[in-house]
């Protein structure tokens, strides 16, 4: 439970830096909704890989970052996609979403986290 909690808290700086750099690609870089979420989504990955990494599975083999942060990305790819599908259909069908895109990361988000913990715990962060 301690490191589902801790999975969850990191996954809520990833929303946060999530929607941030959404907001950056969307507002100042004019890169659109979902090419800028693209771009939001890899950023936030790779910011929850690496706190996740020395947070809530820091008793794990610390060798190969490389090679880790590769696996998280491929092994979180199917969250990844329930997330950005969910963001997507939002953005689609709801006014509300994609006048305010936070609420639809923020339910992406959620959609995808439990996949995203079960993968990272069996599948990267492991002992070898």
């Amino acid at each position: 439970m301690r490191k589902f909690l801790l999975f969850s808290l990191v996954g809520t700086v990833g929303f946060l830096v999530d929607t941030a750099v959404l907001y950056l690609c969307v507002f100042v870089g004019k890169l659109g909704l979902y090419n800028g979420r693209l771009i939001s989504y890899l950023v936030a990955a790779t910011t929850t890989w690496y706190l996740n990494r020395h947070l809530t599975f820091a008793e794990v083999d610390k060798t190969k970052p490389g090679r880790e942060w590769v696996r998280f990305l491929l092994a979180n790819s199917a969250g990844g996609f329930v997330n950005y599908t969910v963001y997507g259909i939002l953005i689609k069908t709801s006014i509300t979403c994609s006048s305010y895109p936070v609420i639809a990361v923020g339910f992406g988000s959620l959609a995808g986290l439990l996949f995203n913990f079960t993968a990272s715990k069996k599948l990267i962060f492991i002992n070898r």
